[in-house]
């Protein structure tokens, strides 16, 4: 039943039904075939959503693009070519530190590849960088925004978990390995631009260099106040977003005045579609893995990994390995909630802290943005550039190695994850 379960699955996603119809039709079918009632599917659906920290969810989402049209993204990339510019890869470099940057403000890694591909590629493509490197840049230092707080899919692994995990030990814990990621895609995207010739920006100075970060100061404050709320116990997670959201309208409005009723209004309806799709897939995610529940799939998953268990670094590796396949076939949030009750007791069999478990699954999914046929990250990093995902696919392969490289990194070493979250217990 479990793989008649994933086989129905398998098929509508290839034929191309949407991810939450197609959780939902292959649960509903093996419900019918169980004798279960499928009120019961109604039941579950509602009791996946009717939980009060997914309230953040739609708030961090609006948070989210009241910045992109508050001009925020805009204003780091000037902060970023300050301070790298200079750097080998120049405006590669750029992309990366700015990619980090809006990714502490906005938690999407969907919101950055977008913003970072319309604010820096026309400008790229004048000093001559190829398109297939502004997507390649550009959408693998989006991964950072998944991991660097404040992050909305560690809201949904929390959830998930259902084991009381801190989300502020997530956002925490995602500080040091966001950085990581960072810093190996800068390493690759420095020796892939010196080996095409691309050219290096100037240091403009100190004095521009301050300007442009008190400029964007009030805008990098909306992180630190989320940060510091939840950690200090001032707030939750859900009234953080509110914060967040007035914050934002606040500085967007006042300060920079780029937020005008219009832009106001673009991104509340932004953010409803958005949000929208994200409940409705955590409502059938979540049907879906209490089938898989039922079916007692974890149990069977547990009996088949038994011989790696013996060794931690082993299973943890497998775990990672599953992970990235199923990246490539389905969207982040309906796998966090599907594989999270699954492979979340197994990793903390063999001694794995539940917080680096949710660090690892965030990067492992991450990467699925990346690569097709779902990919929906590079879909955007494309489209953002004109050119097609086969192009990007010949030239992004030194890029998937720094994410993997970095994931195996995260993995074999735990303090990465937790030495943060333990200093400030």
């Amino acid at each position: 039943m479990v793989l008649l379960l994933l086989l129905l699955l398998a098929i509508m996603l290839y034929l191309g039904v949407p991810v939450a119809l197609s959780l939902f039709l292959s649960a509903c079918a093996v419900l019918l075939m169980l004798d279960i009632p499928l009120v019961v599917a109604v039941q579950r659906m509602s009791s996946g959503v009717s939980i009060f920290t997914l309230l953040a969810i739609p708030l961090f989402i609006l948070a989210g693009e009241l910045m992109t049209q508050a001009g925020i993204a805009r204003r780091l990339v000037r902060v970023s070519e300050s301070t790298l510019g200079a750097a080998p890869g120049g405006l590669g470099q750029v992309t990366i530190l700015s990619s980090m940057l809006f990714g502490a403000v906005s938690g999407s890694a969907l919101a950055s590849a977008s913003a970072m591909g319309s604010a820096l590629g026309p400008e790229m493509r004048k000093r001559g960088f190829d398109s297939d490197y502004i997507v390649n840049v550009s959408t693998s230092a989006s991964i950072t925004g998944i991991l660097i707080p404040p992050s909305h899919n560690m809201i949904i692994y929390a959830t998930a978990a259902g084991t009381g995990i801190s989300i502020g030990d997530l956002f925490l814990g995602g500080i040091l390995p966001g950085i990581l990621i960072g810093v190996v895609l800068m390493i690759v995207a420095a020796i892939v631009a010196t080996r095409r010739g691309y050219p290096r920006g100037s240091f403009p100075g100190w004095r521009p260099l301050a300007r442009a970060i008190v400029t964007a100061f009030p805008g990098l404050l909306t992180a630190i106040i989320i940060l510091v709320g939840i950690l200090a116990g001032v707030f939750t997670p859900t009234e953080s977003a509110a914060i967040a959201c007035t914050y934002t309208l606040i500085i967007g409005a006042f300060v920079y005045g780029d937020l005008d009723l219009a832009r106001i209004r673009l991104a509340f309806v932004n953010s409803a579609r958005t949000t929208i799709m994200v409940m409705f897939i955590i409502a059938t995610a979540a049907l879906f893995g209490w089938v898989l529940a039922v079916l007692q799939a974890p149990a069977q998953l547990a009996e088949l990994l038994a011989p790696a268990m013996t060794s931690p670094l082993l299973t943890l590796l497998l775990i990672a390995a599953m992970l990235l396949v199923l990246g490539t076939f389905m969207d982040m949030a309906p796998l966090i909630l599907i594989t999270t009750p699954i492979f979340l007791p197994i990793a903390t069999a063999v001694g794995m802290d539940p917080v680096h478990f949710g660090i690892m699954l965030m990067l492992a999914l991450g990467i699925g943005l990346l690569t097709p046929p779902v990919g929906s990250v590079l879909f955007v990093g494309c489209a953002a550039q004109g050119i097609p995902i086969g192009q990007a696919l010949k030239t992004i392969w030194p890029f998937y190695f720094a994410l993997l490289v970095a994931l195996l990194c995260i993995i074999a070493i735990p303090g990465l994850s937790l030495w943060l979250p333990a200093a400030f217990a």
